[in-house]
């Protein structure tokens, strides 16, 4: 592996153990060949065999691009995806879910499209999920809206996949969330700071295995909708405590 990729893409896995081999193969299909990106999976503190899967897959001299770090115990999603960025050694800097949802040729083909950029230090690319199901693509518009409302910033379909940015970016998220949250903050901070956002159009799948642990169902949807509110609560509160 290149110790120095340009492109470094976080995966956080929380007990996706029969989902690992697939992102593997799919990745090992879209990376290939090439030493200039890296693909580190966290073993978020899985309880279930997402950690021995991984470490047997990586034995294979094929799968080079990968490697992986431990997190235990499990602390939130975005804390396992931060401890992944101190690992990584990319200039751009991204992540993105490990059920495949979100297709591993889309962050490829937005990172192409975000190193073409005259400055990359300042933008921030993010997923724009496209041909969704017209009750999925309406929960994230009304949630687009309460967030935007809140915050007094255009915050639209925050939880898709990926989110990419050059490393430097790293010291405007000065006190991130350790939860589902994650996804919230570093949008708003990039809106907050001047960021130019770029949407990137990508295809948003269906899981092979398990269920979304971030608003797959209804009651993930409501879940989701009090982390969100949590957040936003927290994000003004520090805002107006001139924290940011």
């Amino acid at each position: 592996m290149n110790p120095s990729p340009a492109l470094s893409i976080i995966l956080p896995c929380y007990n996706e153990a029969a989902n690992i081999p697939f992102i593997f193969e799919r990745f090992r299909k879209d990376v290939g060949e090439r030493n200039d990106v890296e693909v580190i999976l966290v073993n978020n503190g899985s309880t279930d065999a997402s950690g021995t899967v991984i470490k047997d897959l990586l034995q294979n001299p094929s799968n080079r691009f990968a490697r992986t770090i431990l997190v235990n115990p499990n602390q939130g999603y975005g804390y396992g995806i931060m401890k992944g960025i101190q690992a990584a050694s990319g200039e751009v800097l991204s992540w993105t879910h490990a059920d495949l949802q979100t297709d591993p040729a889309d962050v490829l083909s937005a990172f192409e499209r975000f190193r073409t950029q005259p400055d990359m230090t300042r933008c921030f690319l993010k997923g724009n999920r496209i041909k969704r199901p017209l009750l999925d693509a309406s929960f994230t518009l009304g949630m687009s809206l309460l967030s935007s409302l809140a915050l007094s910033r255009v915050l639209f379909d925050v939880n898709a996949q990926p989110k990419m940015f050059h490393r430097s970016f790293l010291q405007r998220m000065s006190n991130p969330p350790s939860d589902f949250s994650l996804d919230l903050y570093a949008l708003y901070m990039a809106r907050r700071t001047g960021m130019i956002i770029l949407d990137h159009p990508v295809n948003f799948g269906q899981r092979r295995h398990g269920e979304a642990k971030g608003g797959g169902t209804l009651k993930g949807k409501i879940n989701l909708i009090r982390r969100t509110w949590r957040c936003i609560f927290r994000l003004r509160r520090e805002f107006r405590e001139g924290k940011y």
